[in-house]
C-alpha cells in the first residue's frame, strides 16, 4: 500500500512561481515514484481541474496510475468516464521536484486559483491540495457546514460508523 500524505503547511511563492515543497511530502513523492532514484527529480501530475476549481491538486505517480487505471475500466463514451478524463487527463500536468526541493507552479495555474506570494498545502490521502491560505479557510468552514451529522463539539471519528452502516 502507498504511503500517504499527512500534515498542511504554508509556504511562500516566489516571483517565478517557485514553492519549496516540504520534506515529509517530497519523500511521498519519491517514493511513490516508480523511476525514482538518487539524483532523479521525483515527478508528479498537477490536476487543475474545471473552471470551478480554485485549488490545484498534486498526485503522486502511482495514485495518477490508479485514477487512470479505474477511468480505463469505466465503458467509453460514458458521461462519467468522459467527464472524469476531461479533469484527471485533460486538465492535468505533468511536472517534477527540482534539485531543490521546488515545484515550478505555471502562472495559468497560479493565476487560475489567485496565487501570489503564499501556498497552501493540505494533506488529501494519495494527494496533496494547495489552494491560496484565504480559500482553505473558506473550503474548511463550508466543509464543515456541508456535515449535519457532526454536532459542534464532537468528535469527528464518529462519521466512520456512518460510512461502515451505509
Amino acid at each position: 500500500m502507498a504511503r500517504r500524505f499527512r500534515g498542511s503547511e504554508e509556504v511562500k511563492v516566489d516571483a517565478k512561481g517557485r514553492v519549496s515543497i516540504p520534506a515529509k511530502f517530497r519523500r511521498i513523492f519519491e517514493a511513490s515514484d516508480p523511476d525514482f532514484e538518487a539524483g532523479k527529480r521525483a515527478q508528479l501530475v498537477i490536476v487543475h481541474g474545471t473552471r470551478d476549481w480554485n485549488w490545484l491538486q498534486l498526485f503522486t505517480i502511482e495514485a495518477m496510475e490508479e485514477i487512470e487505471d479505474g477511468i480505463a475500466r469505466m465503458p467509453r463514451g460514458s458521461a462519467a468516464r468522459n467527464l472524469l478524463e476531461n479533469i484527471y487527463q485533460g486538465h492535468a500536468d505533468e511536472a517534477e521536484i527540482d534539485g531543490d526541493g521546488r515545484l515550478v507552479l505555471p502562472q495559468k495555474l497560479r493565476e487560475k486559483i489567485g496565487l501570489t506570494d503564499s501556498a497552501f498545502f493540505i494533506s488529501a490521502g494519495d494527494s496533496l491540495k494547495v489552494w491560496t491560505p484565504e480559500a482553505h479557510a473558506e473550503e474548511e468552514r463550508a466543509l464543515e457546514a456541508r456535515v449535519p451529522e457532526l454536532e459542534p463539539g464532537a468528535d469527528p471519528l464518529s462519521l466512520l460508523s456512518l460510512a461502515e452502516e451505509g
